[in-house]
C-alpha cells in the first residue's frame, strides 16, 4: 500500500515503508525458492505504480501476471492484514502491459543491432581486442555508407563483405583477417538460435512507451513474460542489460526527485553475472552507480546476496531478505555473507534469524528519510492489494487487447537495411566483373579474327627459289673452304 509517497512493505517492531525519495537508490530482493520473493516484489511494483511510478519486471514462472487482477478474499490474507494493521486495505487490480520477446503472450519487444551498438555487443560476445575492433570497422563502415543495421542478417552481411574485400578497405579502416570474422560470425550464431533474431529488428521499442501513467495517474506495470526466455540466459541477459543501458543513454539527467521516474526489477539477476566476463561486470556497475541521477532504480532479485558482485552490491541501499537454508558449507556461508550486507540490529542475531524466517517472513532495511539504512528488523510482508498467482489466459489476452500499445508493435517491418544493399552492391561487382571478363573475351577474339591469314606460309615457286639460293649457297661455302685448306696444306 502507498502512503502519500511511501510504501508500505510490512511489519516488524513497527511499519516498515520504502520511501519514494530513496527508491532510486536501488535494492535487492534475495531468499531461497518458495520463501515469498515474489510476493515482495508484487507488493513493492503495485505500491510504485499507486503513487505513479511506471515499472517494468520479468515474470520468469508466470505467477506475476496475477499483478493485472485484483485479489480475492482469503483466511490467511484477512488475518496477515489485521496483523499488520494495514488500514484502507483493499483488492484491486494494477493498469498492466504484457510484453514478450517472442511475441507470443505480449507485445513483442525488439531492438536494432545499431541501437544495442559495438560496445555492448562486443562485452555481451566476449570478444577480444582484435575483434571487438573488427565489430568497430563494421558498424563504422556502415555509418559512413549510410546503411543502417537492423537486425542480425544486417550485421552478419557487413561483417562478411568486409573479410571478402578485406584488402580494398585496408587502408581506410585498417586489417581485417578472416579468421576474427570468422570468430564473431560464430559469436552471432549462438545468439540466432537462442532468438535473437526475433529480438533484433523492428518496430524497435520505444523507451517512452514503458514509462507511462494511466488515465488516474497510475504508472503502467510493464510485465515481460520471461518464462520461454529463461531457456536462453545469454539473450536474456543481452536484452536486460541493454534496456538498462538504453535508460541509462537516453534519459536526462534529474538528479533527486520526489519520487522515481521509472523502477526496473531484474528477477534471477544471477544469469547476468555467472560466468560474464570482467568488462561486463564493470559495465553494470557503472550503470548501477550512475542511473541514479536519471531517476532510474533498479533492483536485483536473487536467491542469495552472493550471487551479485560486491562492486554491484554495495550499490544496494534497500534490503529485502527472505530465508536461506544453510543445509550445505556452501549454504552457511552464503547466510553469513547476507548477514553482513545488513546493518546490525542488537536486539536480532541476523544470521541465526536467516535460516528461521517463515513463508512471508524477512530481515529488511531500508533508507530512512536521511538516506541512512536502517537497521535491519525481522518484517512480516504485507499481501499485494492483487491477485497472488498468474492470470488466465483468456485474462491475459484481454489485458493485451486494452494495451494501449495493441497494434503498435505487432507487426515485423524489414525495411531496407545493410543487408539488402550490400547484396545490390554484390550484385553489382558480380555484373561489373562478368561484362569485364566478356569484353575482354571479345576482343581476343576479334584480334584473332583480325590476323592475317597465310602470314608465313610459302607457295611452291617461293619454296623452290628459296632451296635453289640454299643449295647454290652451300656450293660456294663449301668451295671456299677447301681452297682455304688447300692453300694450307701447300704451305
Amino acid at each position: 500500500m502507498a502512503d502519500d509517497l511511501n510504501i508500505l512493505v510490512g511489519k516488524g517492531q513497527e511499519h516498515v515503508h520504502l520511501l519514494g525519495k530513496f527508491a532510486n537508490r536501488h535494492g535487492l530482493i534475495a531468499g531461497a525458492t518458495g520463501t515469498g520473493k515474489t510476493v515482495t516484489l508484487q507488493v513493492i511494483a503495485e505500491g510504485l505504480s499507486k503513487i505513479g511510478v511506471p515499472v517494468f519486471m520479468a515474470d520468469v514462472k508466470g505467477d506475476l501476471s496475477g499483478i493485472s487482477q485484483a485479489g480475492s478474499a482469503h483466511p490467511k490474507i484477512d488475518e496477515r492484514v489485521s496483523e499488520i494493521g494495514m488500514a484502507g486495505y483493499e483488492f484491486a487490480n494494477n493498469p498492466v502491459v504484457f510484453w514478450d520477446l517472442y511475441g507470443e503472450k505480449g507485445h513483442p519487444i525488439r531492438a536494432t543491432i545499431s541501437d544495442m551498438g559495438p560496445a555492448l555487443l562486443s562485452r555481451l560476445l566476449d570478444l577480444n581486442d582484435t575483434q571487438e575492433g573488427i565489430l568497430n570497422i563494421a558498424f563504422r563502415f556502415a555509418d559512413d555508407e549510410g546503411m543502417l543495421m537492423v537486425d542480425l542478417k544486417d550485421l552478419q552481411s557487413t561483417l562478411r563483405f568486409l573479410g571478402d574485400n578485406a584488402k580494398e578497405f585496408r587502408d581506410e579502416y585498417g586489417n581485417i583477417t578472416s579468421a576474427s570474422v570468422g570468430a564473431i560470425q560464430r559469436r552471432l550464431l549462438v545468439l540466432e538460435e537462442e532468438g535473437a533474431d526475433q529480438f533484433f529488428g523492428e518496430p524497435a521499442l520505444e523507451l517512452w512507451d514503458l514509462m507511462r501513467t494511466d488515465h488516474t495517474g497510475q504508472g503502467l506495470v510493464n510485465v515481460l513474460n520471461a518464462q520461454q526466455l529463461m531457456m536462453h540466459p545469454r539473450l536474456y541477459a543481452t536484452f536486460l542489460l541493454w534496456l538498462m543501458s538504453e535508460l541509462f543513454e537516453e534519459l536526462p539527467e534529474v538528479g533527486d526527485l520526489e519520487k522515481p521516474r521509472f523502477v526496473f526489477f531484474f528477477d534471477e539477476a544471477h544469469l547476468l553475472f555467472n560466468d560474464a566476463p570482467k568488462a561486463l561486470v564493470e559495465k553494470v556497475e557503472t550503470v548501477v552507480k550512475l542511473i541514479r541521477s536519471k531517476g532510474v532504480g533498479i533492483y536485483f532479485i536473487t536467491q542469495s546476496p552472493s550471487d551479485i558482485p560486491d562492486s554491484v552490491l554495495g550499490q544496494l541501499g534497500n534490503r529485502v531478505q527472505h530465508a536461506l537454508r544453510a543445509f550445505t558449507p556452501k549454504d552457511q556461508k552464503a547466510v553469513k555473507v547476507a548477514a553482513q550486507t545488513m546493518r546490525s540490529n542488537p536486539d536480532i542475531d541476523t544470521e541465526e534469524v536467516i535460516s528461521q524466517l517463515g513463508v512471508g517472513e524477512a530481515l529488511v532495511t531500508m533508507l530512512d528519510s536521511g538516506g541512512i539504512p536502517t537497521m535491519v528488523d525481522r518484517v512480516l510482508v504485507c499481501p499485494p492489494s492483487s491477485r497472488i498467482g498468474p492470470a488466465t489466459d483468456s485474462e491475459r489476452e484481454k489485458v493485451i487487447a486494452g494495451s494501449p500499445h495493441m497494434g503498435r508493435y505487432e507487426k515485423s517491418v524489414d525495411r531496407e537495411s545493410a543487408f539488402e544493399l550490400l547484396a545490390e552492391r554484390v550484385a553489382r561487382q558480380a555484373e561489373a566483373a562478368a561484362k569485364e571478363a566478356e569484353l575482354a573475351a571479345q576482343q581476343k577474339a576479334e584480334e584473332k579474327a583480325n590476323k592475317p591469314k597465310g602470314r608465313g606460309r610459302q607457295t611452291l615457286a617461293e619454296a623452290a627459289a628459296k632451296t635453289f639460293v640454299r643449295s647454290i649457297s652451300s656450293r660456294l661455302a663449301t668451295r671456299v673452304v677447301r681452297g682455304l685448306l688447300g692453300s694450307i696444306t701447300r704451305r
